[in-house]
């Protein structure tokens, strides 16, 4: 039995927290044993990890004594009972959890990359400093680094992080989970006051500079000049109208009328299932979950060319350059002029391509056989 201790920053119900939460759930509980740390919160996915009998712990970490405490007790874990190795996520539990793992005598360990971007004007400061550090050292804590893209592991390895170290292993979808569900399609139609007449074009991502919603909105706009009776449907978190800065942008783009908002949703897949075009109109990604997860349920995407996104959706779906709102409206409206036979053909081969190159079960099988591989050496 391997004892895998995954650090991850948080458990919102974000993209590397929603992989991390795959990973761990589908492991081969015969061979593996996973428990998950958490920095700072239980957050969203806490509770369902505990369910499906995933040892949790939050370390509530923040600007105060408890915080230094809580990672005191952390280091006395690793030494008390110290896993075989130590898988951390995202770049603070990299860096915090990577180096207690390595001063408590866990030679193992294992740093988790899901960002494609570290330029300084499009992050916050910690953020690019905390990476820098992790470049730094990157040749004496991770046995391995695990990208999820390929363009993270160019952006990162260009930083400073070392190539040697450095793997590429794609996020993966859960085929069964998401699927095309006729029955899923018109309940939620239903709910929105739509039809199977009506052409629904969504967006699933939280609301986030990266996100770019003020591309995808003028995307709509321009849309909606030659497809009047497009109905637009957001999700994510603080994507409602509660949220000052995305009510902003609603009525600087006059859309309120053609734009539905369903705020946090707690089964991505009955979204997307119900679309007829999903778009990312990020300006930054690594892997989006999102459009993997809409490919899955056989519906085609348009997507800005970031990240390994065109990797993806490759010839199943249109590409846009970012922060290009005409561009991205052009290729929404292909998908929407080409009509049901085209969107048809499109997502048949959308989750076609998402079984055979990205496959959840083909994701789970590649880090089992890292964390088997290391466990020889």
């Amino acid at each position: 039995m391997i004892r895998v201790c995954h650090v991850i920053t948080g458990l919102a119900a974000d993209g590397a927290e929603r992989m991390m939460f795959n990973l761990v759930t589908r492991m081969d509980r015969k061979r593996f044993h996973n428990e998950v740390v958490s920095l700072t919160t239980t957050g969203d996915l806490g509770a369902p990890l505990e369910e499906a009998g995933i040892g949790v712990r939050a370390l509530q970490l923040g600007p105060n004594p408890a915080g230094l405490a809580a990672l005191a007790g952390l280091s006395r874990q690793f030494r008390r009972t110290p896993p075989d190795l130590v898988q951390t996520w995202m770049y603070h539990a990299d860096l915090i959890g990577g180096v207690i793992a390595q001063c408590s005598g866990i030679r193992r360990v294992f740093w988790g990359v899901h960002h494609s971007n570290l330029a300084w004007g499009s992050n916050k400061f910690l953020t690019v400093a905390t990476a820098k550090a992790c470049a730094l050292l990157s040749r004496s804590v991770p046995q391995r680094i695990v990208c999820c893209s390929d363009a993270a592991r160019k952006t990162h390895t260009e930083f400073g992080y070392s190539p040697e170290r450095t793997d590429w292993i794609p996020n993966g979808f859960d085929t069964a989970r998401f699927r095309p569900d006729w029955d899923a399609r018109r309940e939620l139609r239903a709910d929105l006051g739509a039809d199977e007449s009506d052409v629904l074009v969504g967006l699933a991502a939280r609301f986030h500079p990266d996100k770019d919603h003020a591309n995808f909105l003028g995307a709509a706009a321009r849309v909606l000049r030659q497809h009047p009776k497009a109905l637009f449907v957001l999700c994510g978190r603080d994507v409602n109208e509660r949220n000052e800065a995305f009510a902003a942008l609603l009525r600087q783009f006059d859309l309120s009328h053609r734009v539905r908002l369903l705020d946090a949703v707690q089964q991505p897949e009955r979204f997307f299932a119900a679309m007829n075009v999903v778009v990312s109109s990020s300006r930054t990604e690594a892997f989006p979950l999102a459009v993997g997860e809409s490919m899955s349920c056989g519906v085609p995407c348009a997507v800005t060319d970031v990240g390994d996104s065109a990797l993806l959706v490759g010839d199943t779906g249109l590409t846009a350059p970012p922060r290009d709102s005409a561009a991205l409206a052009n290729a929404i409206g292909i998908l929407l002029a080409g009509g049901p036979e085209l969107r048809g053909q499109l997502g048949v081969a959308a989750r076609r391509r998402i079984e055979e190159q990205f496959s959840l079960d083909s994701v789970v099988a590649r880090y089992q056989d890292l964390y088997t591989q290391a466990m020889l050496q």
